[in-house]
């Protein structure tokens, strides 16, 4: 598994091509990013790098008050300040990595695809048509199944209801990836990524991109 970055969802908007085409596109403020452990096979039973990021506010660091004594003891280390988030991503060759290196848009292209895992919005507690897209009763006179779940299983035998029904619940607020999704541009004064489509989350969502 490649590195990966840290970054927020700034919102959507749409752009133009040579032809005229719209094309719907995200914009995520990603990184910088600062590598604030390297784990490897001998020391921890795998290869990986943890990642700290400060946040959509500031991407560098954030105010000691956010930052606990064991996490901010464990960046002091390094000589790194306060970080509101960190990951970790398995790689291959953690050699490549020094401890306290700073890491942004610089590592993508123009054209590559990127996988961008993210919590989806929250909707609350749902019904079978908008979680599972079932479809609904008859709306004529004398119906009384307009939007009802009907019937969610058989009686005597097995006398439960199977593991699995699809009912109503909570929906969203999951994790959720969007694979292949194509960088349109990259800015590298603001720390800027432009994705063509959409990502999961609000704006100011915490986001994943590998």
């Amino acid at each position: 598994m490649a590195i990966g970055l840290l970054g927020n969802k700034v919102g959507m908007t749409h752009i133009f091509d040579t032809k005229g085409n719209i094309t719907p596109v995200t914009i995520i403020s990603v990184g910088p990013c600062f590598v604030t452990q390297i784990k490897t096979h001998e020391t921890d039973g795998y290869n990986a790098v943890q990642l700290g990021f400060g946040g959509y506010k500031d991407p560098a660091f954030v105010s000691q008050k956010s930052c606990k004594k064991p996490q901010c003891g464990h960046l002091a280390k390094f000589g790194l300040g306060a970080l509101r988030y960190s990951q970790e991503f398995k790689v291959k060759t953690p050699s490549q990595f020094q401890p306290a290196q700073r890491i942004s848009v610089e590592i993508f292209t123009i054209g590559q695809k990127v996988q961008i895992t993210g919590k989806s919005i929250g909707k609350g507690f749902s019904g079978n048509q908008k979680r599972h897209h079932f479809s609904r009763g008859p709306m004529t006179h004398g119906s009384k199944n307009h939007r009802a779940p009907g019937s969610i299983g058989a009686g005597t035998t097995p006398g439960r209801v199977l593991v699995g029904k699809k009912m109503a619940g909570q929906l969203g607020n999951s994790k959720t990836s969007i694979l292949n999704l194509e960088i349109v541009k990259i800015d590298l004064e603001q720390n800027l990524l432009v994705v063509k489509g959409s990502v999961p989350g609000k704006p100011g969502n915490l986001l994943n991109i590998q």
